[in-house]
C-alpha cells in the first residue's frame, strides 16, 4: 500500500502564549494605532522597531504594513525616479518587481544561476544601466554577497535587500539585510515571523530612514519612534514626502515581539526539517538538490530542487502524483501564473527581455514549503513519497538513461 501524507503545507505554528497575552492587552487598551500612546509610552510598535534594530545590528528600523510596502517605501526613500531602471532578480516573487513598478520605475531583470541566486556575471554586465539593485534572496538562497557588493560598490550601484525569505539568515556571519543600504523583511503568514501581514525596514542611513518614516505615514509624530534618527534628519522630509499610510499597528507588533525572541530557535528547527528532507532525497534519480555553500547560514523554511532534462508534461504529472499522495509541490514552469509561482515573463507590465538561462532553470524548478508544524518524521515521509514518485515516473529521463545504458547529455 502506498504511503500518503495527511498534513497541511500551509498550517503555521500558533503564535506563542506570550504573544496572545500581549495582543489581548492591546485589544483591551483600545489603543491599536501606533501613535495612540500615553505620555512617555513607547508602545508595542516602537518597541518592536527598537528590538529588531538591535537583533540585526542596524541603527534604525521602521515597521510597516507589509513586506511589499517596505520595498516600495525604501525605493522612494532612496530617490528612485519615475522612468528609471532598477535592477532586480529574474527569479523572485511578484511584489519585488511590483514595488519597482509602483515607484514608477522600470524593472530590469538579471539572469539566475543553478543555485537559484542572481547571476553575478550577468549583473556585472548590466550595472551600468541603473543606480539601484533591488536584490531578492529568493526562497532563502543567498548569492556571494562579498563579490556582489564589490561589483556594486565599484559601479556606484546601491543595494536594497529583499529579505522576505532570509530573516535570521547570514552570509559570512553578516545578517541578511545588512550588506546594502537597506534591508526589507516580511512578516506575512508564510514568513519567519507571522503577523498575517507586516514588514520591517532597517538601515544605518539617517536621511533614508527619516524619509521612509514620513512616507509610511508618521504625520509629525516621528519623535515617537525610538529606533529613528533625531529631529534634524526630518527637517527636509516633512515638507517633501507624501503620506502613504503604510504603518504597522500595535496589535501586530505585540504578536511579533515574542516571535522575534524565539526566531533563532525556530531557524534551527527549520534547518532540521530541511536537512531531513534533503537527506531523504539525496541521490534520487532525476532530481538535483541545490547545494548550500559554507558561507551561507540559511533558514530552511522551504526546499527547492531541479529536474534536469524533464519535459513539461512529465513534471506536471510528477506534481499531480505527489499531490494525490498529500505532498504539495510548486512548479515554476507552468505557462500561466499559479498562486505564488508567477515568473518574470508573466509580468508583462515590465516588458521583460528574454532570459534563456533563467527560462531553463525555472522550467525545471520545483519548490516545497516546510512549515514548523511538520515533525522530522513527517519530513522523512514526505521525502519517501517524492522519491517513490521519482522512481516510478515514466517521464523521468534518468530512468530512461539507466534502462538504455546511455549517459546524461
Amino acid at each position: 500500500m502506498q504511503e500518503t501524507f495527511g498534513g497541511s503545507f500551509t498550517q503555521q505554528l500558533p503564535v506563542p502564549p506570550e504573544a496572545e497575552a500581549a495582543a489581548l492587552a492591546v485589544l483591551r487598551s483600545g489603543r491599536l494605532h501606533r501613535y495612540n500612546l500615553s505620555a512617555g509610552e513607547e508602545g508595542e510598535t516602537g518597541a518592536l522597531e527598537r528590538e529588531f534594530a538591535a537583533a540585526t545590528g542596524a541603527r534604525y528600523c521602521l515597521a510597516v504594513a507589509s513586506g511589499g510596502q517596505a520595498l516600495a517605501i525604501t525605493l522612494r526613500a532612496v530617490g528612485v525616479r519615475p522612468g528609471e531602471s532598477v535592477l532586480t532578480n529574474a527569479f523572485t516573487l511578484a511584489p519585488v518587481p511590483g514595488a519597482v513598478a509602483g515607484a514608477g520605475a522600470q524593472p530590469v531583470f538579471v539572469e539566475t544561476t543553478e543555485r537559484l541566486t542572481i547571476n553575478l556575471d550577468d549583473l556585472e554586465g548590466k550595472l551600468g544601466r541603473a543606480r539601484f539593485l533591488l536584490l531578492s534572496h529568493m526562497r532563502g538562497h543567498i548569492a556571494d554577497m562579498d563579490r556582489l557588493m564589490a561589483l556594486c560598490d565599484r559601479a556606484g550601484v546601491q543595494v536594497i535587500e529583499d529579505c522576505a525569505h532570509t530573516m535570521g539568515a547570514r552570509w559570512n556571519g553578516v545578517p541578511s539585510g545588512r550588506h546594502g543600504i537597506a534591508g526589507c523583511y516580511s512578516t506575512q503568514t508564510y514568513k519567519h515571523m507571522n503577523s498575517g501581514e507586516g514588514g520591517l525596514l532597517v538601515t544605518d542611513d539617517a536621511a533614508l530612514m527619516a524619509r521612509a518614516t514620513m512616507l509610511s505615514g508618521s504625520y509629525m509624530l516621528y519623535d515617537r519612534h525610538t529606533a529613528a534618527p533625531g529631529p534634524d534628519a526630518f527637517e527636509e522630509p516633512i515638507w517633501e514626502c507624501p503620506n502613504l499610510s503604510a504603518r504597522m499597528d500595535n496589535l501586530r507588533a505585540a504578536i511579533l515581539r515574542p516571535q522575534l525572541r524565539g526566531l533563532a530557535r525556530n531557524c534551527a528547527a527549520w534547518a532540521e526539517r530541511y536537512r531531513a528532507v534533503e537527506a531523504g532525497l539525496a541521490g534520487a534519480p532525476g532530481l538535483h538538490l541545490i547545494p548550500r555553500p559554507a558561507a551561507e547560514a540559511f533558514v530552511g523554511s522551504s526546499i527547492q530542487a531541479l529536474l534536469p532534462g524533464w519535459d513539461a508534461a512529465a513534471i506536471a504529472a510528477l506534481v499531480a502524483n505527489c499531490a494525490a499522495r498529500g505532498v504539495e509541490l510548486k512548479w515554476f514552469g507552468a505557462a500561466r501564473p499559479q498562486g505564488f509561482t508567477s515568473r518574470y515573463d508573466h509580468w508583462r507590465y515590465a516588458s521583460p527581455d528574454p532570459l534563456p538561462r533563467t527560462d531553463r532553470i525555472l522550467a525545471e524548478l520545483i519548490d516545497m514549503r516546510l512549515p514548523l508544524t511538520f515533525s522530522l518524521d513527517d519530513c522523512a515521509l514526505i521525502a519517501r513519497i517524492i522519491r517513490d514518485e521519482l522512481e516510478r515516473a515514466p517521464g523521468n529521463p534518468a530512468l530512461r538513461q539507466a534502462a538504455t545504458g546511455t549517459a546524461a547529455e
